[in-house]
């Protein structure tokens, strides 16, 4: 009976975020100089033009947030403290964000749901575990950020000692297109 409870529980949560994916605002840019997400680089006519890649310190914008990568940090071995912490399986990438809701409602934000690619397109996944050693406040786990408000967070990558994180895909939400911020 509790098994089945708790199922019940996690079907009901997957669907009330997929039923959010994909929703966004048009929200328009006090900067002219804010990178849009795949999904809204097309014009009118669903021209297929690519996005533009972001750079670090520039504003990117996929669905309801905006975001800008203040700094990367790569060559972490250990995260936190030696009683609680998180240990590298290579190495850490620490990625500050700053991630803005530019839309009319509010918005979750979930670190985990955004990836970095090496030069030679090798996905690699956010540590949400590591991630909660590096943010004081859970800036980057499940965080319900409202209209204009702003959380500046860590994003944690764990990827193997002789990679370099090229760049990164950032998502509103796990289903977004994402929007693609260069660091090299």
């Amino acid at each position: 009976m509790r098994k089945a409870t708790t199922l019940a529980l996690l079907a009901t949560g997957l669907v009330a975020l997929g039923c959010g994916a994909g929703s966004t605002d048009d929200a328009t840019s006090s900067k002219g100089d804010s990178i849009s997400s795949k999904a809204d680089a097309g014009g009118a006519k669903g021209d297929d033009k690519p996005a533009k890649v972001a750079k670090i310190g520039q504003p990117a914008r996929d669905g309801k947030f905006e975001f800008t990568v203040k700094s990367s940090k790569c060559g972490v071995a250990k995260i936190g403290t030696d009683m609680l912490g998180a240990k590298a399986q290579g190495q850490f990438c620490l990625v500050t964000v700053n991630v803005k809701n530019i839309g009319k409602e509010s918005q979750m934000f979930d670190g985990s749901s955004q990836k970095a690619y090496a030069a030679n397109g090798t996905e690699y996944s956010a540590d949400g575990g590591a991630a909660i050693y590096a943010n004081k406040n859970a800036e980057t786990f499940l965080n319900d950020i409202n209209p204009g408000n702003q959380v500046t967070g860590v994003v944690v990558f764990d990827i193997p000692k002789n990679i370099k994180i090229a760049k990164l895909e950032l998502h509103d939400s796990p289903f977004s297109g994402g929007v693609t911020v260069s660091l090299t």
